[in-house]
């Protein structure tokens, strides 16, 4: 106890932070035009931030006069508004690259970091760059930077003789803040003269400490000002045309509303009524070979926006909701599946979410999906029938994470999922924690999970970590392990793939903090992992890791490394089967990147590795090119080839009933194979303006296993030739995709969107090389679906309305 108590005290003792830097501001009566301009005399008399100091490279340097930065703040009692003077001495030289929002393009960049509650924890971030185009986020230390937050407010950038100007008016329902009457804010000012790939800020962040949300200065002057009722509507309608070669062309009209409320001066209800997800972008499909399901991204904006909260714990994979059934489809001889749903339909969903001032967060999620049903065909009568393969279900996610002392916090999480009837339903929490000295020094983080599942069987299961870390200067350091149970089980709402074993982990790594002669940055990692089967103690993975990184001067980037996992591993899901393994080979890889400088109008990205293991010819080959090339500040194309070859690999392909050759009572089947993967990808943009563009994205995939010979798994892990299976498990998997949009931002928050999509993929098991064939037959397939779509949303202010009646 006496050992805890000390790890405490350390953890606790308080250190003081280098001076603040502070900026009064001051009250306006005065319309301020957001132009660019800066020509209310009020500007003139209003206390100025300056003397801004490098971030990157050169932490710590001065900025240059002739790079001088000037920035001012004033409010009224609907907004603060923030002006900036970006002075250059090449003006013409100024990278402004048009792009998207929250695109940042090569072009030249000021920002505005604001904590209204001063805790040293959450920052709201605005950024506009010299093509007059926006992009905010909220950064947190444990999360980084969630650029999937949108707020609605104004700015204007202009290039003038001596530089170019920023003029920024965001309104107090895009902050969070107290009630109090006299307010102190955090603050802090960023650019970014992309030419040179330098970053400043006002008040100077150190480098040495891993931890930028504490190192803000200081906002004072503000009084008087009430957090304003926080009420939007997004209310939307699209049309959508729908037609293949199998079907014919349809048109669909839907309408919804989202709602944004905010429920006090720190919480919001976010609520989507008939949800319409038609314009996600599209899922980027892989052959998959191995025991575990692909894990995609998520691309809904409900579900990514503003979800810091909801990541503690990594407990929510939020592709669950709307996913695939929990159930299959139960068929009898006579009877086959003609039509088994890929996704649940979202019935509604809605999210409350915010921190008190006293560091107190609290999210709540729920998500109502549909009941979905499989259509069954009797191959005798022709006779169909319908089964439930998904009930009506509802998930749920608490949250609650206490913040203290502006960089520790202390969560507790739970997530459930209730399905209607006799189907599974799911319960897992936890308690997440992460502490830090005041300082930033030292680290200790860790958790301990528990999931109940309510089944045929219940499960109940544990999943706990410890990490202890020093988290400053150029020597870094961290140890850490982990305990997982047989019967962990978080997959009804998130997704966990290994349970059952206990692990052990490392890193020692060097930095330097500012450049050299050579390099602009440097960092060199050792890292070790090893992980055992919890029940028998086999080795189920082993890893040892170098890898350098580094910046020249020339701001291109070069990375490279050496993996090795020095002993053989005992792998226990490749072969599908309760308490067996497959004894994988000692293995050494070695890979390297180079990323050319972006600021050049042409660059490109290479990425090649290669892989030897302990067995007769098994290598594996992989590189992927992507070059770039920005013609003008308007229209840019990224092309990206990946090509990747597994020689003498193997893998899991069947089950089949024992045989006298090998006395198990169900014989397990591996092929030697060849993989061999091709992919092709191209995104280009074409911007009008910050808020009109012409995107396109194009990918092409093709991955197929060649099985050469079969093989038993033996009951000691081994693989041996097996002449007693000649099924055709050759795999050959194709998919096409194109997305051809249109987007314009005609008012604040509100947007009309044009998409044409094509797309088809196609699974065989026999294989053709002829690659331009492949192709031809994949788009001229009566699979490949046509999508055109428009939608319309617009964004409703309460305040402006009420202001506008």
């Amino acid at each position: 106890m006496k050992y805890l108590f000390l790890i405490l005290f350390i953890l606790t003792y308080s250190f003081g932070y280098s001076q603040k830097k502070i900026l009064q501001t001051k009250f306006t009566t005065d319309n301020i035009t957001i132009d660019g301009k800066l020509d209310e005399s009020i500007w003139q008399s209003t206390p100025e931030a300056t003397d801004f100091i490098m971030f990157q490279p050169d932490n710590g340097k001065p900025i240059a006069e002739n790079k001088k930065t000037i920035v001012k703040v004033l409010y009224d009692n609907d907004a603060i508004y923030v002006a900036a003077l970006l002075y250059d001495d090449e003006p013409d030289k100024i990278r402004k690259e048009i792009s998207q929002r929250d695109s940042f393009g090569v072009s030249d960049l000021f920002g505005v970091f604001i904590n209204a509650f001063n805790d040293g924890q959450q920052d709201f971030q605005f950024f506009v760059n010299a093509a007059d185009g926006q992009a905010d986020c909220i950064t947190t230390n444990t999360n980084g930077e969630d650029y999937s937050w949108d707020a609605i407010w104004k700015s204007k950038a202009l290039i003038t003789d001596f530089g170019w100007v920023v003029e920024m008016r965001i309104p107090y329902a895009a902050l969070r803040f107290s009630g109090e009457q006299k307010q102190t804010w955090g603050l802090n000012f960023f650019r970014e003269v992309k030419r040179d790939r330098q970053k400043y800020t006002w008040n100077f962040i150190d480098s040495k400490i891993a931890n930028s949300t504490q190192q803000n200065g200081i906002l004072e002057g503000i009084e008087n000002i009430k957090p304003p009722t926080r009420l939007f509507l997004l209310p939307y309608s699209s049309f959508y045309v729908n037609g293949n070669g199998h079907q014919k062309t349809v048109g669909t009209l839907k309408g919804g509303l989202d709602i944004k409320y905010g429920i006090n001066d720190a919480f919001t209800l976010d609520a989507i009524l008939i949800p319409d997800f038609g314009q996600t972008k599209y899922d980027d499909q892989i052959l998959n070979l191995g025991p575990f399901e692909q894990q995609f991204n998520e691309n809904r904006p409900f579900f990514t926006e503003g979800t810091d909260l909801f990541s503690k714990g990594d407990l929510v994979y939020s592709r669950r909701i709307g996913g695939r059934p929990s159930t299959h489809p139960t068929t009898a001889e006579n009877e086959t599946v003609i039509d088994n749903p890929a996704g649940v339909d979202l019935i509604n969903a809605l999210k409350v979410s915010g921190r008190t001032k006293d560091g107190l967060g609290i999210g709540i999620l729920n998500a109502v999906t549909k009941r979905t049903f499989a259509k069954i065909e009797n191959t005798d009568t022709q006779e169909t029938r319908r089964q439930e393969v998904e009930p009506l279900s509802n998930y749920n996610v608490l949250v609650l994470d206490q913040r203290f002392r502006k960089n520790s916090a202390v969560s507790f999480i739970n997530t459930n999922v209730t399905r209607n009837g006799s189907f599974r339903d799911a319960n897992v929490s936890a308690l997440v924690w992460d502490l830090n000295t005041m300082k930033n020094t030292y680290n200790l983080s860790g958790n301990f999970k528990y999931s109940y599942v309510n089944d045929i069987v219940d499960k109940k299961g544990v999943y706990t970590s410890l990490n202890f870390s020093e988290t400053s200067g150029q020597y870094r350091y961290s140890v850490g392990a982990d305990l997982v149970t047989k019967d962990f089980d978080n997959n009804d709402l998130g997704i966990n793939f290994e349970t059952n074993y206990y692990s052990v982990y490392g890193n020692v790594n060097y930095r330097i903090l500012n450049p050299t002669k050579l390099f602009n940055t440097f960092r060199i990692n050792y890292n070790m992992y090893t992980q055992f089967h919890k029940e028998t103690g086999k080795i189920q993975g082993n890893n040892i890791n170098v890898n350098l990184n580094l910046d020249t001067k020339k701001n291109h980037y070069v990375g490279f490394g050496v993996n090795i996992a020095p002993v053989e591993s005992y792998d226990f899901y490749e072969a599908r089967a309760e308490n067996r393994y497959v004894i994988l080979p000692e293995s050494y890889d070695a890979w390297l990147y180079i990323s050319t400088n972006y600021n050049n109008k042409f660059a490109f990205d290479f990425n090649p590795s290669y892989s030897v293991f302990n067995e007769t010819k098994r290598r594996t080959y992989e590189f992927t090119l992507g070059p770039r090339y920005r013609f003008n500040d308007k229209f840019s194309l990224v092309y990206n080839f990946e090509f990747l070859r597994k020689n003498n690999n193997k893998g899991y392909v069947d089950s089949v009933d024992g045989d006298t050759n090998n006395s198990t009572p169900e014989t397990i089947i591996f092929a030697n194979r060849n993989v061999i993967t091709y992919g092709n990808s191209l995104s280009g943009k074409y911007s009008i303006s910050s808020k009109m563009n012409f995107n396109v994205a194009v990918r092409q995939y093709w991955s197929y296993a060649e099985n050469k010979n079969f093989l038993y798994l033996k009951q000691d892990g081994r693989l041996e030739d097996y002449q007693n299976y000649n099924t055709n498990k050759d795999s050959s998997f194709y998919s096409w995709n194109f997305d051809l949009s249109y987007s314009w931002w005609f008012a604040p928050g509100s947007q009309v969107s044009v998409l044409y999509r094509n797309n088809a993929a196609d699974f065989d098991r026999e294989i053709n090389k002829d690659f331009r064939k492949n192709i031809t037959n994949l788009l001229n397939n009566d699979a490949l679906n046509h999508t055109f779509s428009i939608s319309v949303k617009y964004f409703i202010d309460y305040n402006s309305l009420k202001n506008k009646i």
